[in-house]
């Protein structure tokens, strides 16, 4: 079977308040990543053979913040991985926060196989960190950003937030300007949802007024629009993440990590999610036997809806020939109605059977129509 990795390393140096993945406080290097590693190496042991995974196109170690693991430990792994998986897959992505990855941390990553590094910048407006407690100080970033620029020139993506507090129209352009002069080849703009608990936060017409002026710059700069919240050069989309767009295997290794694994004969699948408790985890008598992962059963309507829910986030649109081969039909069948709806108002790439770069802003309105439809 060929499956995708999604490596989860759930700890990070602090807490920032607009992040809901699971993690825990540690400092670089900290105790207890020694074994943290081993446990994830024999999990990804396991589950290739458990899954049958004969080819994994690509690796994606995400967080949290793996760069916290230092570059001794960082190179361990991936040497661990190397010795695992049956070929190295085509990508391979590590995440890293400006604060922990330093020289000799890249230097591993690179060394060790890593051919795109996401740097989580978020912004450089020091007031703005502050005011959601982002990890780091912003002065660090030029500094390591050009670290990363030179040891992976034209393979690294990089994080940025709209809508933060304290940040208005001038703070976003000049974080973008900032960020751009290092040429990433991918940048994430993620829109900020509002939240009372943030004081300081724009109004969301405010908010999203940020993001289509932060989008329109990236367009600008030659960066095309590829999914809800990513853009890219020619040729440097997350390959990875297009996987999980288009509802293709992969399997999730470590404390939180989610992996879902679909029959393309039945339209039926499962998803396996490791509980998020990384005390526990980190032991020996952790096992998936004992409680440690939960499987949910994905029936054929429960795979329609994600398929769609997941595809349409993509300029690309749902992949139609795996749809068809899951489902047994064109999916223009089981939706014609929202489809000829949304197709009439011009939000729909009819090429492509996917939204355009309008109908993204309504994807959410789309969703609920296409769900209606299907019920």
């Amino acid at each position: 079977m060929e499956a995708s990795l999604y490596l989860h390393i759930p700890f990070c140096v602090g807490s920032c308040d607009y992040c809901d993945f699971y993690s825990l406080p540690v400092r670089p290097g900290g105790p207890g990543l020694d074994a943290f590693v081993d446990i994830l190496l024999a999990d990804v042991r396991d589950s290739l053979a458990r899954f049958a995974v004969d080819r994994v196109p690509t690796l994606y170690v995400g967080g949290g913040t793996p760069s916290v693991l230092g570059a001794v430990r960082a190179a361990r792994l991936l040497a661990g991985l190397r010795a695992l998986l049956p070929a190295w897959p085509e990508e391979v992505t590590l995440e890293a926060n400006p604060e922990s990855a330093d020289g000799a941390f890249l230097r591993a990553c690179r060394e060790g196989g890593v051919s795109r590094i996401s740097l989580g910048v978020q912004t450089f407006h020091e007031p703005s960190r502050r005011m959601v407690h982002r990890v780091g100080e912003g002065s660090l970033l030029p500094e390591r950003l050009s670290l990363v620029s030179a040891l992976f020139p034209g393979a690294f993506s990089a994080d940025l937030i709209s809508g933060l507090p304290g940040q208005n129209e001038q703070v976003l352009m000049r974080d973008i300007e900032t960020l751009l002069a290092f040429n990433p080849a991918h940048v994430s703009l993620y829109a900020l949802t509002a939240d009372p608990k943030l004081p300081g936060s724009p109004p969301d017409d405010e908010a999203d007024r940020l993001w289509l002026q932060g989008r329109d710059a990236l367009e600008e700069a030659g960066y095309t629009q590829y999914e809800v919240s990513n853009f890219s050069r020619p040729g440097k989309r997350s390959r990875h993440n297009i996987r999980y767009w288009r509802m293709e295997n992969w399997l999730g290794i470590g404390p939180a990590a989610s992996g879902t694994v679909i029959d393309d004969r039945t339209g039926m699948g499962r998803r396996y999610t490791v509980k998020a408790d990384a005390g526990a985890y980190n032991t020996p008598a952790f096992s998936k036997r004992d409680g440690g992962v939960t499987v949910e059963f994905l029936d054929r309507l429960t795979l329609i809806k994600e398929t769609f829910l997941m595809g349409f986030r993509y300029t690309e649109g749902p992949d139609r020939e795996l749809f068809k081969i899951r489902f047994g039909a064109e999916l223009e069948t089981f939706i014609p109605r929202t489809l000829e709806r949304w197709r009439k108002r011009g939000f729909l790439d009819g090429e492509k059977t996917a939204l355009n770069r309008d109908g993204l802003l309504l994807l959410n309105l789309f969703l609920l129509e296409v769900f209606e439809e299907l019920e």
